[in-house]
This record gives structure tokens, C-alpha cells and sequence, in this order.
């Protein structure tokens, strides 16, 4: 798999009778690399890191569930190919959750426009979140945030090489007025995160 392209190609998903004989490895590497990727902010967000393998793994897997075969293929890699990090970048899935769901709906509303409101910070540099431009995340109408997230950070040379050096915190920081948290991300983190995104 061309992982080093930085891209999903047709060519890059195998026929689902040989991913069913390694979809348990698969799953298992996705348990393992979650260990890594997963950063909790708060009380109610949880950032997912993505990679090639973990939109390569999303993609089988919704040819798998939806058996669309040839045709679903091209809807699958125009929706998750943008998320692979593309060399300068890393990209996160973010879940706002609430287990109850009258008090998500409040939660949810009390956070409208936080997109405009995340960033990572790392080596003196703070690098807004850019959404990925797919979908309307906070609802004009009623300005009800969306309960999930899809995030480019557009990273400097400097601040690559900052995240590359482990020195000093690398943090995600959410500052809206009704969410502002902030998590430290792990020196094993960054270091997992800069050999498969940078």
C-alpha cells in the first residue's frame, strides 16, 4: 500500500473475500493505534488523530458493511482520501458526547461555532483547526453545533520541526466560551504522529 503517497487510490482497497481473511489483524491495529491517536479534551470531547491506515481501515469497512462494491468506491475515497494527512498537515476527527440525550442537545447548542474555536499549539505556534469543508458543522437556523468533527491543521516548517523535536507541550486546546479545555498530547503520540503524517 502506497502509504508514503499520502493518498487512496481504487488501487489501494483489496476485494473484500482477502480483507475478511485480515480484518481481524486490521481491527486489532486500529485498537493499538487508537492507544496513540485518541486525545481526550474535557469531559466531552475526544479527538481521533487519523492516518492512512486509519482511513484506509474506514473505507473497507464501509464497502464491507454497505456492500456497494465498484459503485460505492468512488462516494467512500471522496469522502475519507481528504483525511489522510498530505505531508505539512494532521487531521482529526472530533466527538463532542453526552450520554443523555436531552442533555446533549442542551450541550450541543451551548456550542455552536466551535470550530472557529480549536487549535493545536505547539513550539510558541497556535494552529487553527481548518474544517474539512464537506458538510455545515453548526446549523445556521438554530446555530446547534454537529455532534462530530473532521479537522485539517495546517503545520509550518517550524512548527513540524517543534513537534518532531519532542521539546516543550504540544497541546489541543478548545477556547470557546462555553468549552474551553485543554489536553496535553503525549511524547508518544507525537512521536507515532510525525512518522505516519509528517
Amino acid at each position: 500500500m502506497p502509504r508514503d503517497k499520502r493518498h487512496i487510490t481504487a488501487d489501494d482497497i483489496i476485494p473484500m473475500e482477502q480483507y475478511d481473511l485480515i480484518r481481524a489483524d486490521k481491527k486489532q491495529e486500529a485498537i493499538l493505534r487508537k492507544k496513540l491517536t485518541r486525545v481526550a479534551v474535557g469531559p466531552n470531547a475526544t479527538a481521533i488523530f487519523e492516518t492512512w491506515d486509519s482511513m484506509w481501515l474506514q473505507i473497507q469497512e464501509m464497502l464491507r458493511i454497505e456492500k456497494g462494491g465498484a459503485a460505492q468506491l468512488p462516494d467512500e475515497l471522496a469522502a475519507y482520501d481528504p483525511m489522510v494527512p498530505k505531508g505539512s498537515e494532521l487531521t482529526a476527527t472530533i466527538l463532542f458526547e453526552v450520554a443523555d440525550p436531552i442533555r446533549r442537545d442542551i450541550f450541543l447548542r451551548s456550542i455552536g461555532g466551535v470550530e472557529d474555536h480549536i487549535s493545536i499549539q505547539v513550539g510558541g505556534e497556535v494552529l487553527r483547526a481548518r474544517p474539512e469543508g464537506d458538510v455545515e458543522r453548526t446549523r445556521e437556523s438554530d446555530g446547534k453545533a454537529s455532534a462530530v468533527h473532521f479537522f485539517h491543521f495546517d503545520f509550518t516548517p517550524s512548527a513540524v520541526a517543534a513537534w518532531r523535536s519532542g521539546d516543550g507541550t504540544a497541546m489541543l486546546v478548545m477556547d470557546h466560551p462555553s468549552y474551553g479545555h485543554a489536553a496535553l498530547i503525549s511524547a508518544d503520540t507525537r512521536s507515532y504522529l510525525a512518522q505516519e503524517c509528517f
